[in-house]
Parts: structure tokens; C-alpha cells; sequence
């Protein structure tokens, strides 16, 4: 598990591009036959890619041991969407199947077993994310089809898109977390446009459905102090509660946000101007 120990915005303005990329950035996600976990100070929020090929997976002792937890949701609560091909995983020795674009929640005391794609030839993606608990709420599956949508933006801003809310008090209860996935319209390359903050939460912007002659700038900073990082394919950035967080890609892409903090609601942002920005 990588830590990344969090940063000053006094601090950010001094960063080159390498230590941006290190202070914020999750690169290696997706791993055959991997599980690979990022630890964010900010809200103690984890960020992870398992990818099952051939191989069953399991999160291991080692990644278990650095929380100081027996397993891993002993004091955690969990989040799942899947962005490749159907798969399955145990949650308390039950066995639940995730299809493309399903999402699972798993609350404070619940067993995380195995994870398994179950075509080798189009092998399930796990994009998930952790973070502390106070409360046991019950395993949920959460369908495309059941996460709550809700369309934003438009296109003459360039920013078009559909928000699936899967981990949101409309569909299932958590303590903290909140996960969805943002979905572009054809044309629209703008996310989160025009840009906020909460200070009250963190969050953590997962992009994906990127080609590999494409890439994402992810704008990120004070409004007063903006810096950019450039984002390829499956690689997730992780935002502070102090910073802005907006990104604009060379061609079409998805993102899954995820956020913990001190509320659940959604609408819990601090707006910004154009004008506002430098």
C-alpha cells in the first residue's frame, strides 16, 4: 500500500511536475493479477485497482497489518465499481456477482474475500475505495441500472454529461463515502466545469476510457494558485478538501469521483468564477 502523506496549499506552489505527480498521483492501478492500494491522509481514504486475470485475489496480510486492523474493514467501510469485463467477489462468505458498470458497498466489520473475473478473456476491473467507520450498515449490490442519475453541464461549455450516483443516501446507506461515475456526452471534455471546493470532504477522481493517444489535464490547487497533472488511462488523482478539482481531456473519457469527509451531501460545494481562477 502507498501512502501519500499530504500537502500544504503553502507548500503546493513549490512542487515541480515530478512532485505533483507523487504527492497526488495514483499511476499503476491496474495490474495483472494485482491488487495495488493508495492511502491518502486526507480523511484516511483508500483508493485501489484489482485486477483478477488468472488469479483469484485477496488483499494481503501486509496491506491489512499497515491499518492495524485484523482485516480490512475492521474500522472501514468499502466501495466497488467495476469497469471491465463481469466478475465476482465474497463479502462474508457470500458470494455476489458485479457486472460492467455494477457497484457494491460493504459496510464497518464486513469480510472481504476473494475477487474473480469469470471471463479470463475479458477480466474484471475493481476500481475501489475505503475509508473510516462508525457504523454497520449491510452489503449492497448496486446495479447501472438502480445508481441515481442526474444530467448536468451542457453543450456549448463543452461539459455535457450524465452523473450514475452509486454510493449516495438515495440508493444505499453508508457512513461516509460517497462514489459515483460521470459519463461524458459525445463532444463534451470538460468535468466539474466551472470548478469547486469543499472543505469538508476529500475526494479522489478516478479516470478511465481514455485512448492511449489521449490524456486528461487535471487542474488542481488553490483558485489562486492552480497547477495542472497530466492523467493517462486508469490512473486516479487524488484532491485535498483545500483544492479545486476540475480536468479537460484531448478526447472522450469517464471518471469515477469518490469523496469522505465530514457529510454526504452531494450539493455540499463551494462554487467558483471563471474569474476567480489563476
Amino acid at each position: 500500500m502507498q501512502h501519500k502523506t499530504g500537502v500544504s496549499p503553502k507548500h503546493l506552489p513549490l512542487l515541480d511536475t515530478q512532485g505533483l505527480r507523487e504527492e497526488f498521483l495514483a499511476e499503476s492501478l491496474f495490474v495483472k493479477n494485482e491488487i495495488n492500494l493508495t492511502l491518502a491522509e486526507y480523511d484516511r481514504m483508500i483508493v485501489g485497482g484489482i485486477f483478477p486475470t488468472t488469479s483469484i485475489l485477496n488483499f494481503s496480510a501486509d496491506d491489512v497489518a499497515s491499518l492495524a486492523a485484523t482485516h480490512l474493514l475492521q474500522n472501514r467501510e468499502f466501495g466497488l465499481i467495476n469497469i471491465g469485463g463481469p466478475g465476482k467477489l465474497t463479502v462474508d462468505d457470500e458470494s455476489y456477482d458485479i457486472g460492467s458498470r455494477d457497484g457494491l458497498y460493504a459496510g464497518l466489520g464486513a469480510k472481504i474475500g476473494q475477487f474473480e473475473s469469470i471471463e479470463v478473456s475479458n477480466p474484471a476491473k475493481f476500481y475501489m475505495c475505503s475509508a473510516p467507520a462508525h457504523k454497520v450498515y449491510p452489503t449492497k449490490v448496486i446495479r447501472e441500472s438502480e445508481s441515481f442519475p442526474e444530467r448536468l453541464g451542457n453543450k456549448e461549455s463543452c461539459n455535457d454529461r450524465t452523473i450514475y450516483k452509486y454510493l449516495h443516501p438515495n440508493v444505499v446507506q453508508t457512513c461516509q463515502l460517497a462514489m459515483g461515475l460521470t459519463a461524458l456526452e459525445p463532444g463534451s471534455i470538460w468535468n466539474t466545469m466551472a470548478p469547486h471546493q469543499h472543505d469538508r470532504r476529500m475526494e479522489a477522481y478516478f479516470y478511465f476510457d481514455i485512448s492511449a493517444d489521449n490524456a486528461v489535464f487535471h487542474f488542481m490547487g488553490k483558485p489562486d494558485q492552480t497547477r495542472h497533472i497530466v492523467v493517462r488511462n486508469e490512473q486516479a488523482v487524488i484532491s485535498p478538501p483545500w483544492s479545486i478539482h476540475t480536468g479537460v481531456g484531448t478526447g472522450a473519457y469517464s471518471f469515477i469521483w469518490s469523496m469522505a469527509g465530514e457529510n454526504k451531501d452531494f450539493a455540499d460545494m463551494d462554487h467558483l468564477k471563471i474569474s476567480e481562477l489563476y
